[in-house]
């Protein structure tokens, strides 16, 4: 992560911190997920989630565990205090998705971008700038990314 033109590393935790991690970039995109799935590992109306490319991302002490649904989506929890720290996306080993709230600086990591609003709850609002019923189409991916890092400039 670039701070007035020197690299910053951000630092985050499990609830209990036996699991810490850092990121040296910025997010390539800011979400909220909505999806039924979502709200039952988070037990609330939705996860908050930050994309970072993997080879900004590195685990500083412990070992976290895969939990949540054990299928080719890997979703990496505390063994300890059970938080939700990071998914692997099926297909995207390139990146990783951090659960925002994870992050010692969560408060700037406002969502860009919102999915699985069919499944929302109808009183939850998360600000997002762009919203989609499921995930937003492959082919506006490229788009949605870059608009969000003019936003960061």
């Amino acid at each position: 992560m670039m701070v007035n033109g020197k690299s910053q590393k951000v630092k985050g935790h499990c609830r209990c911190g036996q699991v810490e991690f850092e990121v040296s970039a910025t997010p390539l995109i800011t979400m909220a997920c909505h999806c039924t799935g979502c709200q039952q590992m988070t037990s609330s109306a939705f996860s908050l989630s930050s994309l970072f490319p993997s080879t900004a991302f590195s685990i500083i002490s412990g070992a976290p565990v895969i939990g949540g649904l054990h299928g080719r989506t890997r979703h990496y929890f505390c063994a300890h205090c059970m938080s939700w720290l990071f998914t692997r996306p099926e297909g995207m080993d390139d990146f990783v998705n951090v659960r925002s709230m994870m992050l010692e600086d969560s408060q700037t990591y406002k969502p860009f971008i919102e999915t699985y609003t069919d499944e929302k709850l109808a009183w939850a609002t998360t600000g997002a700038e762009h919203s989609f019923c499921k995930f937003p189409p492959q082919e506006t991916f490229p788009e949605l990314l870059q608009k969000y890092a003019q936003k960061q400039e």
